[in-house]
């Protein structure tokens, strides 16, 4: 065990601090200036520091609810549904009864109990109780114990972390640019065309074939790349998050790079990217190949529009789960361009594509350096160089 780390409790070096949720059926308690976040903000979200959610809520809101305005800073903790999601609030902000949010104290570094709670999230979900899902109380978590160094170690190991995350998020960021860039050309020249009289009326089935590839679960599959529903980006081309083929045993696809990947899935959530390696996936998303490699760019910004994810999200069948049949999604209608016009936009998006998926790549081995390093600089196993 590292010298002079002490076994503390959470409660000793933060405050723990619930959320709350307005009155929904009130609508003067939301639209106002102050940041909500919910769980459902923090997931795939990639960062660390999180500015603001989806809805703000107003004063009103805020006063007549058990929501809480927590200071820049604060370790925001989801505690149920999932348990484990973590960010940094970058300004003061609130958030729903789904967390448990840590205002870390004076002498502690608020960077290194964000990292301390990201190395010990399965501890954490070990510790919630509860049967329809799993939820951390405010009690629990005050109680549970940690190996805790010094202030000047704590801010050493979280630089060595932040720095690795640093680059990371300027990936993520330089991607997002690239990628607004070409979703902005795009629609400028397809979209809000305004000579785009006269072009031909098509569908999106003339551009690409469904494929449905089917494979067996064997052991052969397992070292396969594996692109699940849940780790492609909402609103993001970029799908080079994957996981292994072992992990998949039903309904398993095989896709090639360079085609595109739909979530049909509950499509409202935006899933939509070019495979940038071979690999397989589960029928919730469908494998759209391109019938001309002239055709790829050009298709995918379609299947990305908010105009067919729109289509798509109110055209699903089902309930409970819904989701999109091809049959409708084919038949969407387009206006056809001429071919020398896709071409100009294939070779505009190609060096960007190249750069998003070169970005991609980098982010994912600096992440697996990082979650190597990450316990063994929690339990002191690796130390770090103090600069006092």
């Amino acid at each position: 065990m590292a010298g002079e780390w002490r076994e503390l409790a959470v409660e000793e070096f933060a405050e723990v601090v619930g959320g709350g949720t307005p009155s929904t059926a009130d609508e003067r308690n939301f639209g106002g200036d102050i940041p909500w976040i919910t769980p459902k903000d923090l997931s795939n979200y990639g960062f660390r520091y999180i500015e603001r959610g989806e809805r703000n809520i107003t004063e009103k809101g805020l006063l007549e609810s058990n929501a809480t305005l927590l200071p820049a800073g604060a370790v925001l903790l989801s505690t149920r549904a999932p348990v484990g999601y973590l960010a940094i609030a970058k300004n003061p902000l609130t958030t729903n009864q789904g967390f448990k949010s840590l205002v870390v104290r004076d002498g502690f570094d608020n960077e290194f109990v964000f990292y301390l709670l990201k190395a010990n999230v399965d501890y954490l979900k070990s510790q919630a109780s509860g049967t329809t899902f799993g939820e951390l109380s405010g009690s629990t978590l005050r109680k549970l114990k940690f190996l805790i160094p010094p202030l000047p170690e704590q801010r050493a190991i979280a630089a060595v972390l932040g720095a690795l995350d640093d680059k990371i998020e300027l990936n993520r960021r330089m991607n997002r640019t690239l990628e607004a860039i070409a979703q902005a050309v795009f629609r400028h020249w397809f979209v809000e065309n305004e000579e785009a009289e006269g072009w031909e009326v098509g569908r999106l089935g003339d551009l690409v074939t469904l494929v449905n590839e089917r494979i067996d679960p064997t052991p052969q599959k397992d070292n396969e790349r594996y692109i699940a529903l849940d780790d492609m980006p909402s609103k993001s081309i970029d799908l080079s998050q994957y996981r292994l083929g072992l992990e998949v045993n039903s309904s398993i696809t095989r896709f090639k790079k360079g085609d595109i990947l739909f979530g049909s899935m509950r499509p409202y959530f935006h899933k939509v990217g070019i495979a940038p390696f071979d690999g397989i996936t589960r029928t919730t998303t469908f494998v759209l190949r391109p019938k001309e490699d002239l055709f790829r760019a050009f298709a995918l910004y379609w299947f990305f529009s908010d105009e067919v994810i729109e289509f798509s999200t109110t055209s699903s069948v089902g309930t409970t789960i819904p989701y999109m049949r091809w049959e409708t999604l084919a038949e969407y209608e387009i206006p056809l361009p001429p071919r020398e016009l896709m071409s100009k936009f294939s070779e505009f998006f190609q060096p960007l594509w190249l750069k998003i998926v070169s970005n991609g790549e980098q982010s994912r081995t600096l992440a697996a350096l990082r979650d190597a390093l990450l316990p063994k600089l929690m339990l002191g196993e690796v130390r770090v160089t103090v600069h006092e």
